[in-house]
């Protein structure tokens, strides 16, 4: 074979999916090789390989899911591995590295477009460029505004040290902006949950990341202007605000008088533990009150409000707000017996129907498959265990706090749900939007009896 036709088949088999794939791969191996190294743990020794690989896979995957305590286990150097691979995936290895082959060669090539394209879904090829500096720009201005509120809180009003509330600041600024939900303030963010800087600050923070970088460039270019959003803008708004309301009604409503979680609380802590609850379902996965004291109605719809997610191309995971929202829209078409699906004025094609439902449909069957793996491989009530694998999936990093206690097989379980869940929405949504065969006959039409 040509050395020329060699390099072309080669660029085929390695396309924009084999790159974030090895991409991902490799920063979460570079991950676990540091933590693993005996200056990342406190004590003697190395940490564990499960616990390790664990971390590594959930920080890139900005899930926050862990098998070990982060404050207790790992030293600063290990805490600063772990906000270093929450900000790359946060933003992205292909985002990143088209970024360092920008700075360096001044142009990118059609392969680093391809590859971030896959990464970003939705953003035109003449727009990788301004979009990823965009998406840089806002991602560290964000973190840094956030960073020094926590800074001047942590350090006037909980009394730390400037050098350690300045760690914390930052620590906490972008594991809340990735959505990542890691935490190493020494009690965790429980003694916080009445301080309404906090848990305002965070929430905030969680809320911006998981609208996702198209929408958030889109604020900035159009702040006045809503006429000017597109669908995938409004759809994403409109359904945080939507879904972050009824998860606070809801989750306040069933706990208020709950011992175990807002019972004690006084109501206007009680409400601001319901809105910090209902804003980290975006993917946040901080958590104020035992989420393990729950009600299992609130946690069915913690389930539901995980599963969902975020925006398409931002920190959050799950199945998309878009997704959702095209599937809420084919449902009120269907019921009102229209032949067209019409989202604020425009007209949804048939791919997109499909690629929600493929997506949805997916996503369900790894979840229920998981949580009967788990069911096998642990004796935890399979609401609990379902909970946690939606959580990994979803990569929410909520936890009903039995994931240190799982056996290893199931950790392990765990480990490749986080990792197909980042993933796995991205690369399904990419292919099935590029691989589209326009068939050249029909077969004869005929319909089974539905319902």
């Amino acid at each position: 074979m040509p050395a020329a036709a060699s390099t072309v088949a080669a660029r085929k088999r390695f396309g924009p999916a084999t790159t974030v794939l090895v991409g991902y791969g490799a920063v979460v191996g570079s991950g676990f090789a540091l933590l693993s190294l005996p200056i990342a743990k406190v004590g003697p020794g190395g940490a564990a390989v499960l616990d390790a690989l664990f971390t590594s896979i959930s920080a890139v995957s900005v899930t926050g899911l862990t098998t070990v305590g982060t404050a207790e286990h790992w030293t600063l150097f290990g805490q600063a591995v772990i906000l270093l691979l929450v900000q790359t995936g946060g933003l992205g290895i292909m985002t990143l590295a088209s970024l360092i082959g920008l700075a360096v060669a001044r142009r990118l090539s059609l392969g680093s477009k391809l590859s971030t394209s896959a990464e970003t879904q939705g953003v035109g090829l003449a727009d990788i460029r301004r979009f990823i500096t965009g998406a840089i720009v806002v991602s560290l201005s964000v973190e840094a505004i956030g960073a020094v509120v926590l800074t001047v809180w942590f350090a006037t009003a909980s009394g730390y040290p400037p050098a350690t509330a300045a760690w914390y600041g930052l620590f906490h600024a972008v594991s809340a902006f990735n959505n990542a939900g890691f935490t190493i303030l020494p009690r965790g963010l429980v003694p916080f949950v009445g301080d309404p800087v906090v848990c305002l600050v965070l929430s905030a923070l969680v809320l911006i990341g998981s609208l996702g970088f198209p929408v958030l460039d889109e604020l900035r270019r159009y702040p006045r202007t809503p006429l000017r959003w597109s669908m995938n803008t409004r759809l994403v708004l409109w359904g945080t605000a939507v879904l972050t309301v009824v998860g606070m009604v809801f989750i306040t409503a069933v706990e208020w008088a709950r011992a175990g979680t807002f019972g004690p609380l006084d109501w206007p802590t009680k409400l601001l533990a319901g809105f910090f609850a209902a804003a980290q379902t975006r993917s946040g996965g901080f958590t104020t009150v035992d989420i393990g004291g729950f009600d299992g109605a609130s946690l069915i719809v913690i389930d539901v409000l995980m599963f969902i997610g975020g925006g398409p191309a931002g920190t959050a995971g799950g199945i998309k707000i878009t997704t959702f929202g095209v599937l809420f829209f084919i449902l009120i078409a269907e019921m009102r017996g229209r032949a067209a699906v019409n989202v604020f004025g425009k007209r949804l094609s048939r791919a997109v129907h499909r690629q929600a439902i493929t997506v949805s449909l997916v996503a369900v069957g790894v979840i229920i498959g998981s949580t009967i793996a788990l069911a096998l491989l642990s004796d935890e009530p399979v609401d609990r265990l379902a909970f946690e694998a939606v959580s990994a999936f979803a990569t929410a990093g909520l936890s009903t706090g039995i994931t240190a206690y799982l056996p290893p097989a199931a950790q392990a379980l765990l480990l490749l749900l986080m990792f197909a869940g980042r993933l796995g929405p991205i690369l399904l949504a990419s292919a099935l939007a590029v691989r589209t065969r326009p068939l050249t006959y029909e077969f004869p039409k005929e319909r089974p009896i539905i319902g």
